[in-house]
């Protein structure tokens, strides 16, 4: 026998140490199980393709074992999704496409990738500026989790409609483009991204964002325990409205009752010591209340049960 423990060879171990060491103490890894059928954006879909349940059961068991972005998305998820998910409802999108951000960002808003996409939804410049954010020196709505949900979900509904009402496809064109994923799929004469020969890290998006739902759907399943009080609640907040420029931040956040930290952190667009604003436009600032930033005085709040163990 030659296989490895650690490096060394089982044919130099003693029975008593292999023994030793199948009794070493450590956990039972488990395999994900992969449910037969999948309900995705209203849509339930056949897992019993060969390639489908393997695709799927890669990115499930990827995950799973991903812990530390994994409890960091589902605990981020109480604090973000109670804002998020409004804003697609009154959009029409559905909403299982909230996984998306989760893929993208693990739900963190400060998120820039090596190629310069940021923020919950990892938009790019020129797509964010084509959805209506603002992005310069002074001021990135990317990082903005209000408007760049309300920018997500005008991109999703234009891929939506271009897609004659296919959500996997308008998910699939939020990774490869709108041109790239319609052109293939009359090339290669298929109606769905389930379907189509792309790219590898795009013939897998689809699959992580199933494998999202039903991680975050039955995290306690899975082997992640977390209480309530883990869970990072929403923020309450006083705001004021800026229409002027703003010479120093740190000096407005000191007049306006908090920290140059607090300001930056709870308003992350925010990209510059000062906002000359020369077309006078109205920003509002989100400053936290001392109760919400007071874990003694928070009221838990707990947006979906099953992210916690009973």
């Amino acid at each position: 026998m030659k296989s490895l423990i650690f490096g060394i060879t089982l044919m130099s171990l003693t029975p008593a140490l292999i023994a030793g060491a199948e009794e070493s103490g450590f956990s039972d890894i488990r395999n994900p199980r992969i449910p037969s059928t999948v309900e995705f954006a209203g849509k339930k879909i056949d897992m019993s393709r060969t390639d489908m349940y393997e695709r799927l059961d890669r990115e499930l068991t990827a995950m799973a074992y991903t812990h530390g972005n994994t409890l960091l998305q589902i605990k981020r998820a109480n604090r973000y999704f109670p804002v998020m998910e409004p804003i697609l409802k009154k959009n029409g999108v559905p909403a299982d496409l909230l996984y998306l951000a989760c893929i993208e960002s693990t739900l963190n808003p400060r998120a820039v990738s090596p190629a310069k996409a940021a923020g919950l939804w990892q938009f790019m410049p020129s797509t964010a500026k084509e959805y209506g954010l603002e992005v310069n020196e002074y001021v990135d709505e990317r990082f903005d989790p209000v408007k760049s949900t309300e920018a997500a979900c005008r991109y999703l509904k234009k891929a939506y409609d271009r897609y004659g009402g296919n959500w996997e496809n308008a998910a699939a064109s939020y990774n490869a483009g709108m041109g790239r994923v319609s052109s293939e799929l009359t090339n290669q004469q298929v109606q769905s991204a389930y379907d189509l020969w792309l790219a590898d890290e795009t013939m897998r998006y689809i699959y992580r964002l199933i494998a999202a739902k039903l991680l975050m759907e039955h995290a306690p399943e899975f082997g992640f325990t977390l209480s309530a009080d883990q869970l990072y609640q929403p923020y309450e907040y006083r705001t004021v409205n800026v229409s002027g420029a703003v010479d120093d931040w740190a000096k407005w956040a000191a007049e306006n009752g908090t920290t140059y930290y607090l300001l930056r952190e709870h308003n992350p667009w925010i990209r510059s010591r000062s906002l000359p604003n020369k077309q006078g436009k109205t920003y509002t600032i989100n400053i936290p209340t001392d109760n919400s930033l007071d874990r003694r005085l928070i009221k838990t709040h707990v947006h979906n049960r099953n992210w916690i163990s009973r």
